[in-house]
């Protein structure tokens, strides 16, 4: 009987073992995960900053085409 019990204890050891190797692993992967969404977030920011500022220049660039082309205008 003394052998079973030790036999059971030393298995519910390694079963404890794998259990916490593997929330170590899934904390380890959310972390990366989580560093991950903020990054792409961050990178969509800018985009969209980036994205604005092109708009904005482009409208600059065309009003100055066409003061460059029909003259200074009337404003």
């Amino acid at each position: 009987m003394g052998v079973l019990w030790m036999w059971e204890r030393a298995h519910s050891r390694g079963r404890e073992r794998q259990l916490s190797q593997a929330h170590d692993q899934i904390h380890r992967r959310d972390e990366k995960l989580s560093v991950l969404v903020r990054t792409v977030r961050r990178n969509t920011a800018a985009m969209m900053q980036f994205q604005q500022t092109q708009e904005h220049l482009a409208k600059i660039l065309e009003a100055l085409t066409h003061e460059f082309i029909h003259g200074k205008s009337d404003r």
